[in-house]
């Protein structure tokens, strides 16, 4: 176990380093993220920035970071976990899908210009897992939203909670990495109820009528 803290540059720089130490890398995971929820008017810019720090900034670090070591083998897989809410929404995470989306964004982009070096980019896009994505690892706004809200957000944040109570196991998540590794595939892969079929609908259906399913969840 190699201590890393994606935030830090010097902290990127010094765990490939002693990764490297040991030999080379084929894979490259990149998992580090939290939750973020809340009004949006309740948003302070600490909070955008810190959950962008992380979830984007950090990735996009990692990933800068180990181009080199992949492109001088001509072999290399980078694996990015985003989530369902990198393709759709939910309401009340506004801050945390523009930092899925962005994650989402880069990679497909990334592809373009590292498969001439036998680079490998892949997404791992999990539903609801239980983790403490709905816990410890779950940040919510750091301004007292107005009263106004208060009916709507605390809606939404029971319907959150008692999804996340039911999520599937992070083992499902973790094989869906381990595949994405190991092997060829597609680019995004989906894992975890309901990403899967939620993802396929937002592909599928009407926008206006998939938004009005989404709203019927909150009701």
């Amino acid at each position: 176990m190699l201590a890393l803290d994606v935030t830090d540059p010097a902290s990127v720089l010094a765990a490939r380093d002693e990764a490297l130490a040991t030999g080379p890398v084929d894979a490259v995971v990149n998992n580090a993220g939290y939750g973020l929820d809340g009004v949006f008017e309740a948003m302070t810019d600490d909070d955008i920035r810190g959950v962008f720090e992380t979830n984007v900034f950090g990735l996009m670090r990692v990933t800068r970071a180990f181009i080199p070591h992949f492109r001088d083998r001509g072999t290399g897989t980078f694996v990015q976990v985003a989530s369902m809410g990198g393709r759709l929404t939910f309401p009340l995470y506004s801050v945390y899908h523009a930092t899925k989306w962005a994650v989402e964004g880069f990679s497909e982009s990334l592809q373009y210009e590292l498969e001439q070096f036998g680079i490998r980019v892949r997404i791992v896009e999990p539903g609801v897992i239980r983790t403490d994505f709905y816990g410890r690892n779950r940040a919510t706004a750091g301004a007292e939203a107005p009263s106004a809200y208060d009916a709507f957000a605390a809606n939404v944040a029971r319907v959150s909670m008692e999804a996340g109570a039911k999520g599937e196991s992070a083992d499902v998540v973790a094989a869906a990495i381990v595949r994405a590794a190991e092997g060829p595939g597609r680019m995004r892969i989906p894992v975890g109820k309901p990403a899967p079929a939620l993802l396929r609908a937002r592909k599928l259906l009407p926008e206006g009528l998939f938004l009005r399913q989404v709203k019927r969840l909150y009701r």
